[in-house]
């Protein structure tokens, strides 16, 4: 099996780790932080919530609730396991890139991927319409998504 293979099953697995752990951290929050965090959702969904409605509209597909679940289940775990493909294949190779144990790829990953890129493609509000609670959640889950990934590619032999 592939480096490539095992990073992305390692990253899939990683992604259901963090979301025991941000799940975990949701629920502990105030009603307040969650009622101003709907608040800055566009249309009041999630980025993938958001990225499966123009998915429909781009591709002219008509999806019903149920399917619409499985989309976004599917883009949330391929979020997990792309990156999580490439992490590995690269980890070992580049400078920096396995830092800490995969603890500055979980940080990229939250940077990147929640505070600029899912903004700069409309799939949520500016980082500053959401509480501080919000970022600390996803910054927690994904520094948690890259060490899993890292401990779970060597686990995996990769």
């Amino acid at each position: 099996m592939s480096a490539l293979v095992r990073g992305a099953i390692a990253g899939a697995i990683a992604t259901w780790v963090m979301d025991l752990v941000t799940t975990g951290l949701q629920k502990a929050e105030s009603k307040q932080v969650a009622a101003r965090e709907a608040a800055a959702r566009v249309n009041g969904k999630s980025a993938v919530g958001n990225l499966v409605d123009r998915i429909e509209a781009v591709s002219g597909a008509k999806l019903n609730a149920s399917q619409r679940e499985l989309s976004a289940q599917a883009i949330h775990y391929a979020l997990g396991a792309v990156p999580g493909a490439l992490y590995v294949s690269l980890r070992r190779r580049v400078p920096l890139i396995g830092l800490g144990g995969g603890l500055a790829y979980g940080a990229a990953l939250f940077l990147i991927n929640d505070e600029w890129l899912n903004t700069r493609l409309g799939l949520s509000g500016p980082p500053q319409a959401y509480p501080a609670e919000t970022h600390f959640r996803g910054l927690v889950g994904h520094v948690v998504l890259g060490a899993a990934t890292d401990s779970i590619a060597d686990l995996l032999g990769a």
